[in-house]
């Protein structure tokens, strides 16, 4: 059966200066309709620039390798014209930075009722009312006087839902947030996860949720997939990565969070940075911060490779699979989320 949307052998490379830098390389992903997977990772480990490549919004020095098809069609060899029907009817992205997704030079009205026309062929007034619908749906206050503004006389949490009411406009079929609820407070982002919720549920609509904040992944997530250094390093659902990280760096990540559950001495930073683009090291990328690391780490790249419990991990070593007998002690040496 063939996946509704795939990501394989998929790299985003950038030619500088000094030479081809690689942001993202040999990346496999999948994404069933109706299904929600966060992508989640380090600020510079690709998460965004996995998705600009897939929508053809990189900038003019980069380019990408490998397939991205949604249903089927490879995305990443549409004539450009094609890729702009597809773009906001069938796949729509909800941008991280909401004013340079926006047209300072248009009013709110204008903008949404614009895509409705477009992708939906709708006349004027039934565009611009179902617009107006959409943005009282996501939680603006006073939708009628807003919808006759510009972006920038909103606030960062209004042009936030705005642009994340634009996405929703044409319920495509599937839809990338990047970070879609930075901007908000708790009580607007849980109005517009339930509005996710809402749509995965009732159009059948995949979502992939770009975030740092873990505790939205806990929250509308089916499955993780956890970025490091351009590379998936672990795929798993939900609840089983959350309960036993595979991985080190997940098990890392997720000690890093604050818990009401744990004392805030409990939190531990991750050790160093990751690496630049210039500078990747051989072997596994996260090796120089893994307290676990051993020779092997340092002079190969492990794959990603399905093990138990529907999980892929990219470790030589992983918790729960080298270690999984209960009367090894070294079992206890795996961190736990």
């Amino acid at each position: 059966m063939t996946p509704f949307f795939e990501l394989s052998d998929y790299g985003v490379v950038f030619d500088t200066p000094d030479g081809a830098r690689h942001a993202v390389e040999d990346l496999n992903l999948t994404v069933a309709r109706g299904e929600t997977v966060a992508v989640v990772g380090e600020s510079g480990s690709g998460k965004s620039q996995t998705f600009n490549g897939v929508f053809g919004l990189l900038s003019r020095n980069g380019s990408t390798r490998g397939r991205a098809r949604l249903e089927g069609h490879d995305l990443l060899t549409m004539a450009e014209r094609d890729l702009d029907r597809v773009r906001g009817r069938d796949m729509a992205m909800v941008f991280q930075d909401p004013m340079t997704a926006l047209n300072p030079a248009m009013k709110i009205r204008h903008q949404l009722s614009e895509t409705l026309r477009i992708h939906r062929a709708l006349p004027k007034k039934r565009a611009e009312a179902e617009a107006l619908a959409m943005i009282r749906r996501v939680g603006i206050p006073d939708a009628e006087r807003r919808f006759d503004q510009y972006p920038h006389e909103l606030s960062g949490g209004m042009r936030q839902r705005i642009v994340i009411a634009m996405a929703l406009l044409c319920r495509p079929k599937l839809i990338v947030a990047d970070e879609p609820t930075t901007a908000l407070d708790v009580t607007i982002q849980a109005q517009i996860l339930d509005l996710f919720r809402n749509l995965t549920a009732e159009h059948d609509t995949a979502l992939v949720m770009i975030t740092h904040d873990l505790g939205v992944v806990a929250g509308i997530a089916d499955r993780v997939a956890v970025m490091y250094a351009g590379r998936i390093v672990e795929d798993a659902p939900v609840f089983a990565l959350y309960e036993r990280p595979a991985h080190p760096y997940t098990a890392a990540l997720l000690k890093s969070i604050p818990r009401v559950d744990r004392e805030a001495s409990a939190v531990e930073p991750i050790p160093g940075r990751p690496p630049s683009l210039a500078s990747s090291p051989k072997g596994c990328a996260f090796h120089p911060r893994c307290r676990y690391a051993k020779a092997r780490c340092a002079s190969e790249r492990p794959p990603l490779e399905a093990i138990k419990n529907d999980r892929q991990v990219a470790c030589w070593f992983p918790f729960g699979v080298t270690r999984a007998d209960p009367s090894d002690p070294s079992i206890d040496e795996a961190p736990h989320g």
